[in-house]
């Protein structure tokens, strides 16, 4: 029995980072040699088992036959003789099939991984495994934006025969969020979408969002010319968000895909366009509610948010009541912040010392209503006991609350 790390790990190690995660690789063992020893087995469709103490994944070296169109249809072959050369071939990128021996601290690379990670490319090990699995096509997606990485030629075109030939369609809606999921946590999610587009895979799952680069911008606000371009650029502004800040960005300006024939397509009410085509896209992905709610703050409300240094009392309450649920939620008036901010800053041209002035108002009027109204409650009210709670009482706490604003010297 002989046990290396793999992976990930092995990756980052040569790159100088830590590793977040260590995988091992066992050859020459059996299930009952790992049981003997402690480990816990856990996989069901292969033997992975857990270290008694490190709690780490342990997986028996195998080869892989393809049985289906699925991602998940593969026959297993798990063989003491299985040697680790055998176990590399079947993993998808150079640069993922490094392996790690702790006891001659040697680093063994059958595929070229060194050179490919110095030269900070993603390239397929074996071609005929690698189109065995449409899964892999977004995990280079992501692994370009995880890394920085570049694809490499052969590679890419082997991704987009994949997705021509329609294999993404065989992935469950849950192992697509997940990589895309993987890829907002990363600073580099533009470059996630972008790979996608390149090969394919964009239109194929987020086709409403690849019909952005067939938008039109006006050259004089948005030099990029069209509203791809400008989506990107957000994403490029944003790169340090949050993964939820990240997604409303993605689908901030997507009802400009709603066009009308006489009218610019970003002209026209491309808030209000925006909300049907953000929850069409969560329930066809089944993406996390959090998400979605997300995603719709920023498309419904992104527009307003500029006027509101225009704004009367009474709009400016609502406006901000709207956007935090009645003040319950200031996550998501910071989270209008900073796409508003990326939506600014998003552009081939710079925002001028006016849009400036007008966001960093916007903001500060916006945070004195939440500070105001959120601690208020609606007993409060003078004569609170005696007043009738039918339809008319919500004008009444809406009434009350704009009062308050109007007692603050600021407003």
């Amino acid at each position: 029995m002989q046990i290396y790390m793999v992976g990930g790990a092995v990756r980052d190690m040569l790159r100088g980072m830590e590793a977040q995660d260590r995988d091992f690789v066992v050859v020459g063992a059996t299930p009952e040699q790992m049981l003997s020893l402690g480990f816990e087995r856990v996989g069901k469709d292969f033997p992975v088992f857990l270290h008694p103490e490190t709690k780490e994944e342990y997986a028996l070296a195998r080869k892989e036959i393809k049985t289906g169109d699925k991602h998940t249809d593969f026959e297993f072959i798990f063989d003491a003789d299985v040697t680790l050369e055998e176990d590399v071939e079947r993993r998808d990128f150079t640069c993922n099939a490094l392996v790690y021996n702790p006891e001659t601290d040697e680093v063994i690379d059958f595929v070229g991984g060194k050179q490919d990670i110095a030269n900070k490319i993603i390239r397929h090990i074996n071609a005929e495994h690698f189109v065995e699995d449409p899964l892999r096509v977004l995990r280079m997606c992501r692994f370009a934006a995880q890394l920085d990485f570049t694809i490499a030629p052969e590679t890419m075109v082997l991704a987009q025969k994949m997705v021509g030939e329609g294999m993404l369609q065989h992935l469950t809606k849950e192992r697509v969020w997940q990589e895309f999921y993987k890829a907002l946590c990363t600073s580099h999610f533009s470059k996630f979408i972008l790979v996608m587009r390149e090969c394919g895979a964009l239109q194929e799952i987020l086709p409403e969002v690849e019909e952005l680069w067939q938008m039109p911008e006006i050259l004089e606000y948005h030099p990029e010319g069209n509203s791809g371009a400008h989506t990107i650029l957000t994403l490029e502004k944003g790169a340090d968000l949050p993964p939820l800040a990240k997604y409303a960005l993605l689908l901030h300006d997507i009802g400009k895909t709603i066009t009308k024939p006489d009218i610019l397509p970003h002209h026209y009410m491309h808030d209000i366009n925006g909300i049907s085509l953000v929850q069409k896209i969560g329930k066809r992905l089944k993406v996390p509610k959090a998400f979605t709610h997300a995603a719709y703050t920023a498309a419904l409300y992104h527009m307003r948010f500029f006027r509101v240094p225009d704004m009367r009392l009474g709009k400016l309450r609502d406006f901000v009541a709207d956007v935090t649920d009645n003040f319950r939620n200031e996550n998501l008036l910071n989270l209008l912040f900073e796409v508003c901010r990326c939506d600014m800053c998003g552009r081939a041209l710079e925002p001028n010392a006016e849009e400036q002035a007008r966001y960093k108002k916007a903001v500060e009027l916006c945070r004195q209503v939440f500070v105001i109204l959120s601690p208020l409650k609606a007993t409060d009210i003078p004569n609170f006991d005696k007043l009738p709670k039918d339809a008319a009482f919500a004008a009444k706490w809406r009434e009350y609350q704009i009062e308050q604003l109007q007692k603050n010297k600021n407003f």
